[in-house]
């Protein structure tokens, strides 16, 4: 049985450390997709980043590249707009995704080829979404792949229909914690979504712990059009 939905705000408020993060959901008037994909950090490494647009992608930067320690699991394409579509994730699977759609593979396919980050002893789930707004619709799929007590790869696979005012929720970790606790269980049931990118924006960054949030990517598509809307977020400047 769904639990009862809630506000990004109630689910994240208090949080002190849920990682990165995707939203995905649409606006309340039912007339755009959205989505957001957040990053926190507790490490100097993972603090030092930015969220930049570069064609039909977003990209993690290093904000001092001279500080960048180990860039192999913090820089990375995370948002793809392809033709029809969106991909989201928090690492290089958005190309996997990506790669395997030319192919005409589907979303599942593609992640069923990788696993859960290998940074023992966090083993930090991988989280990907694809929006599929072609032809006026709008449905979405979302993925976890995280490491199970057995030390294998639980990778989980859920499909959404557009619902005017509600979307999912999925992020890395549950809170913070040494080693940090994967989230657990399906996609969070979010409701009251804004029809403003802004509001969205406003709502989600204020939610995030303040002393750990880093950057956040907010866009707006409008169903009919495939008009976007969007607005990025850096702590550093």
């Amino acid at each position: 049985m769904q639990k009862e939905s809630k506000s990004i705000a109630d689910l994240l408020t208090g949080n002190p450390y849920p990682g990165r993060g995707i939203f995905v959901g649409t606006s309340a008037d039912g007339k755009s997709a959205c989505f957001a994909y957040f990053i926190m950090g507790r490490s100097e490494n993972s603090r030092n980043r930015v969220l930049r647009r570069e064609g039909d992608s977003l990209f993690t930067h290093p904000y001092d590249a001279s500080k960048v320690k180990d860039p192999s699991l913090i820089i990375y394409r995370a948002v793809r707009f392809t033709e029809g579509g969106v991909i989201v994730t928090n690492g290089d699977q958005t190309d996997t995704i990506y790669e395997a759609a030319l192919r005409g593979e589907s979303f599942s396919a593609a992640l069923m080829t990788r696993t859960f980050e290998p940074d023992a002893p966090n083993y930090t789930p991988r989280i990907s979404a694809w929006l599929r707004t072609a032809g006026g619709t709008f449905d979405y799929s979302l993925s976890i792949l995280r490491r199970n007590d057995k030390g294998e790869c639980e990778r989980a696979f859920f499909d959404y229909p557009s619902e005017a005012g509600q979307g999912r929720l999925v992020h890395t970790y549950q809170t913070d914690g040494d080693p940090l606790p994967s989230f657990s269980g399906a996609p969070r049931a979010v409701s009251s979504v804004p029809n403003d990118v802004g509001d969205l924006a406003e709502e989600l960054w204020s939610a995030l712990d303040s002393d750990n949030k880093i950057s956040l990517y907010v866009c707006y598509i409008d169903i009919a059009s495939e008009e976007r809307t969007e607005m990025i977020i850096n702590k550093l400047k």
